[in-house]
Formats: structure tokens, C-alpha cells, sequence
């Protein structure tokens, strides 16, 4: 590496690291403030907020790179312009792009780390934050008993202090005891009170003086019945332990979110991108399947056809599909057939020791008896056996293609029945005479089967909206699904790519500009983030809507970018003065002078 190289990189990493902990430390605030209300004010420990808190930095890390390569670009070369030291490179014969080359290498090295970052580890990260989200949103805030306020944070009983001389010291306390499920039944009266946590804050121990404690058993008694028992009590010291366990929080298995898309990687996505994609193709051919029993009068005349499209699609499915079950299937006769294998090896042992005992004691085995009966059979007999064997053979042995090819040809014969039946009917009813349908006429006209015949009919066209309204939902739902899995897809390539193009966008408009520090790079920078923002904002509504293709939707936002880029830098090059105020004053003077002259000429 050059002199020239180390000391352009050299100014380029200082920022770049500044401005990307500013950067991410600005994101992790504004995220933060969004489950501000859900994360404070529960008592957790410090060790609780410092893993969100790590959890959120690397989740935000991929919008933060392009913002920071951004600004340090631009910091960069304008206080290389600013300096002059710019100048001085280019009049030692060196072109801008040249000098762009340590940097360029750094951020596409870069943006090949936010690229696996992306595909690795924030989905792992999002799963740990979800979790960790969800718990601290379960848990209970922290006891906190204010003045004159009823307190129901502990289960079953709720409180209320009059008077809190500090955290432990309380004055004029009611307690009702909902323990029983009865309502308001068991109340305590107390005139003062200490509060006091115990055994790790687990317990908490109330130790009332000077009150009364009343109860009421549940009245199930009717109108002459007898009254209730009551009871009460008068008390000097009462003490009241409650459990604290409420106020823990409980850890939730990660794997409740494993259906969601920002914890996949992109290797699972496509999977389930791909699943979805033949639901679709199943939603649409059953849709249109479904068509000939909704339209059964429709179709007697002529049959509603399949798309040649969809039926390509539902084939390639199906023989996925059957694929798939093939391949399971050889699977489990592979478990099957080493199962038996290993029960066949046992038995042949356990043989093997019964000749072995029974030679020992004199006696036949069993193998032996079957083969002595065998041998006492007749010829005929032992021929009948053999015939059935064979029979049972074949019918094992026989291949699975000759099975699936006999089912197939009488499915098909099936099917070719009842299309002739089909045909016969049609024409059955084109072969009506007048004197016939004249008939059928009277009897329509006579029975008021008109008006019927339009109420079934109403009825039936207001059931087909219904189903075909429902199955329209479904089959869009999951496309909108579908589009979402296939833009997050596709988010990890383009925040990636989006560090190379603000890169693109920053090193020329510094070496135009020619300003260092926090000032007009930062105006700069701020503008053009925003700018991106939006523009990934809109590209990807459009996605979502099903307005454009997801691949052009995410990737919108740095193609609009691309040129402004190329723009700057052919400008750098040509060492332009685009915002220089005395640039376009010289062009007004100009244009100005240029009409006096054709006034002055009429």
C-alpha cells in the first residue's frame, strides 16, 4: 500500500468510526423511545437494559453503515479540498478516481460484512429481541403503593395507604382480600404499618398495628333462610406475607417466533417464499375446480377450462410433491428394513441358543419340529403349499411401478365413463321435441316455478359472491404475505449495496464542496438520507400493495441514487463549481447582459 493510500484511508476511519457510533447511538434512541413506556418503570436490572440495549445496537447496525460511509466520505474529501491536499494530488498527475480506489475497497469490503451480518447474525439477534421484548412486557411493573390509591400490582389483594411516612412506614391502611374469589368479603382496617421485602425480594412481609379485620362468608341463602356468619376481629399486630413472584419475569422459548421473517436467513426465506408460491398455485386451481359444481347449470353446454399456465404450475407442484413423498417414503422403508433386519438377526439368535439348550436337555427345537412336519406332509399337500406361497410371492414382489400403472389405467377408464355419461345426457337434452319443451313451458308458467326458480337463483348467485369473495381474501392475503418474505428477501442484499451508493453520492460532493468538519457535511448528508429513506419507504409500499415487482420495489431506492452519483463524480472530475454562489452570479450577469444587448439592438 501506497503513501497516498494510508493517508487517505487514515482520514477516512477516524470519522467513518465517529460518526458511525454518533449514528447508531442516535437510531438506538429513537428506537428506544418507541417501547419507552413497555421497558421502564418495571425494575429490572441493569443487566436486563444493557442486553436490549446490545441487542437493539446490532438490529440497527444495517441502517446505520450507509448513513455513516456517508458523512465520512464526505468529511473526508472535503477537508482533503479544504486543504488542498486534493489539488496537490491531482497536479502530481494522480485522477480523483484513483484516489477514491483505498476507500472504495474499504466500503466494498464493508458492505460485503453488512451483507452477512444481515443474513447471520441480526436474524438471531431479532430472535433474542423479540423474546426479550415480549417478557419484559409481561412482567409486572414494580411495586410502587402511592398515597390515597388503590394498589392492585399484587394478585388478589388490593391496597390502600392514606399516608406514607417513607418506603417502609405506612399510615391508615386498607387491605381487601380477593384471595377467595368472593369479592369484597375479608377487609382489614389498620391504623399504621411497616412494609418490609425479605429472602431476595421475593416475600414481602406487611406487619399492620391497632386494626380490625372483618369477614363475611358468601351468602347462599334464600329469603327465610339465616343470616351469614360475620365475623370480627381486633388485632394489636397482624402480619401479612405475599409472594413477589409476579414481579419476576419469566423467560419465553425463542421458538414461539420462529414464523417470523425478520429471524430467517435468506435460505429459509426462499423456502418459505417457495411454499407459499405452490398454496397459491393449490388456492387458484382448486378455485377454478370449483367452478363446475358452483355453475351447474352453466355447464351442462360447455365446460369452464383450466388455464394451460396454471395447469403447468399445478403439475410441476404435484410432482414436487410426489417427489418429496417418494423420497420420505424410501426413507422410512430404509428405517423399516434395518428394523427388521436387526429384530431378524435377534430372533435368529435366540434360535440359535434354543437348539443349543434343547440339544443339551435332549429335546427338539422348534425349527426342527417345523421341519419333521414338513416332511410328514403329503406330496399333494405339500404342492398346495407351494402354489400358495408363489401366489403370496407375486403379489409382494410385485413392482410399485405395476401397481401405480394399474391404478392409473382404471382411474382412467373411470373417467372416460363418466365423460361418455356426460356426453349422453347433453345430448339426451338437445334431442327434445316441441310438443315436449312446450310442455316443460306449461308447467313452468302453471306451478310459479318462475318465481321460485329466480329466488334459488338470487340466493345461489349471493352464496357463489360469498365463497368466491372468501376464497379471493385467502388467495390474496397470502400473496400480500408472499411479497413481504420475498422484500425482506431482499432488504439484506440492498442495505448492503446501499453503503456502496451513498459512498458513490459522498466522496464527489465532498471533493466538490470542499468543506470539512460537522457542518455542511452533516446539512448534506442529512438531506440525502432522508432522501434514500423515502425513496426505500416508497419502493417498498409498492411492494407490499402489489403495485411493483418486490425485486424492483427494494431495490428502487438505489437505483434512483446511482445517477445522482455518477452526476457528482463526473463533476468532481472536471473539478466543477456547482455550489459556489459567485458561479451562478456570473451566469446572471450573463444572461442579463445578453438582453440588454438584444433591447438595445430592437
Amino acid at each position: 500500500m501506497k503513501k497516498l493510500d494510508k493517508l487517505i484511508l487514515g482520514s477516512f476511519i477516524g470519522p467513518f468510526l465517529l460518526t458511525f457510533i454518533v449514528v447508531d447511538f442516535i437510531l438506538l434512541t429513537v428506537n428506544m423511545l418507541k417501547y419507552f413506556d413497555e421497558i421502564f418503570g418495571k425494575g429490572l436490572g441493569f443487566g436486563v437494559y444493557m442486553e436490549l440495549i446490545g441487542y437493539f445496537v446490532i438490529s440497527i447496525s444495517p441502517m446505520a453503515l450507509p448513513l455513516a460511509v456517508l458523512l465520512s466520505a464526505l468529511m473526508t474529501f472535503g477537508n482533503l479540498g479544504e486543504h488542498f491536499e486534493l489539488t496537490a494530488i491531482k497536479s502530481s498527475g494522480i485522477s480523483l478516481l484513483r484516489a477514491l480506489l483505498p476507500i472504495g475497497v474499504f466500503v466494498l469490503f464493508l458492505s460485503i460484512a453488512a451483507f452477512f451480518s444481515n443474513n447471520y447474525l441480526v436474524p438471531k439477534v431479532n430472535l433474542k429481541t423479540f423474546s426479550l421484548l415480549y417478557d419484559i412486557r409481561m412482567k409486572s411493573p414494580a411495586l410502587d403503593i402511592k398515597e390515597g390509591i388503590f394498589y392492585n400490582g399484587i394478585p388478589n389483594y388490593s391496597i390502600k395507604v392514606n399516608q406514607k411516612l417513607d418506603d417502609i412506614r405506612l399510615k391508615d391502611v386498607i387491605i381487601y382480600d380477593h384471595s377467595g374469589g368472593k369479592g369484597n368479603l375479608g377487609v382489614i382496617l389498620a391504623d399504621s404499618g411497616r412494609m418490609e421485602p425479605f429472602f431476595n425480594d421475593r416475600f414481602m412481609k406487611l406487619t399492620l398495628y391497632s386494626g380490625y379485620s372483618y369477614n363475611e362468608e358468601d351468602a347462599k341463602r334464600g329469603i327465610r333462610g339465616k343470616p351469614v356468619p360475620f365475623t370480627r376481629t381486633k388485632f394489636d399486630k397482624n402480619e401479612i406475607v405475599f409472594s413477589l413472584d409476579a414481579f419476576e419475569m419469566d423467560r419465553t422459548p425463542e421458538n414461539l417466533w420462529s414464523s417470523n421473517r425478520s429471524i430467517k436467513n435468506i435460505s429459509e426465506i426462499q423456502a418459505d417464499v417457495d411454499s407459499m408460491s405452490n398454496q397459491l398455485v393449490n388456492y387458484q386451481y382448486y378455485n377454478y375446480a370449483q367452478l363446475k359444481s358452483a355453475y351447474s347449470f352453466f355447464t351442462k353446454q360447455r365446460e369452464i377450462e383450466i388455464p394451460k399456465d396454471l395447469q403447468a404450475k399445478k403439475a410441476m407442484v404435484d410432482s414436487l410433491k410426489n417427489l418429496e413423498w417418494e423420497k420420505k417414503r424410501r426413507e422410512e422403508e430404509a428405517l423399516h428394513r434395518g428394523d427388521s433386519l436387526e429384530r431378524r438377526n435377534i430372533n435368529d439368535d435366540q434360535e440359535v441358543r434354543d437348539i443349543e439348550e434343547n440339544s443339551a436337555s435332549g429335546k427338539r427345537s422348534p425349527l426342527i419340529e417345523r421341519e419333521i412336519v414338513i416332511n410328514e406332509e403329503s406330496p399333494e399337500e405339500v404342492e398346495q403349499d407351494l402354489e400358495i406361497v408363489d401366489d403370496e410371492r407375486e403379489q409382494i414382489t410385485q413392482s410399485p411401478k405395476e401397481v401405480d400403472t394399474a391404478a392409473v389405467n382404471k382411474a382412467k377408464k373411470l373417467v372416460a365413463e363418466k365423460r361418455q355419461k356426460e356426453e349422453d345426457v347433453k345430448k339426451a337434452y338437445l334431442k327434445f321435441s316441441d310438443i315436449q319443451i312446450a310442455k316443460i313451458d306449461s308447467i313452468l308458467e302453471n306451478g310459479n316455478y318462475r318465481s321460485r326458480a329466480a329466488t334459488i337463483g338470487l340466493q345461489s348467485a349471493r352464496t357463489l359472491k360469498n365463497n368466491f369473495s372468501s376464497n379471493m381474501g385467502n388467495v390474496e392475503n397470502l400473496a400480500r404475505e408472499k411479497r413481504r418474505f420475498e422484500i425482506s428477501w431482499y432488504q439484506k442484499y440492498t442495505q448492503a449495496f446501499a453503503c456502496i451508493v451513498m459512498f458513490m453520492i459522498g466522496a464527489p460532493l465532498g471533493a466538490i464542496i470542499k468543506k470539512g468538519g460537522l457542518g455542511m457535511p452533516v446539512l448534506f448528508s442529512i438531506i440525502f438520507f432522508i432522501i434514500f429513506y423515502m425513496l426505500t419507504i416508497t419502493g417498498e409500499k409498492w411492494a407490499k400493495e402489489g403495485m411493483a415487482d418486490p425485486l424492483f420495489g427494494t431495490w428502487f431506492s438505489n437505483l434512483a441514487l446511482i445517477p445522482i452519483g455518477l452526476v457528482f463524480l463526473r463533476q468532481a472530475r472536471r473539478d466543477a463549481r456547482v455550489f459556489e454562489a459567485d458561479v451562478y452570479a456570473a451566469a446572471f450577469q450573463k444572461i442579463k447582459q445578453r438582453l440588454n444587448i438584444k433591447k438595445g439592438k430592437k
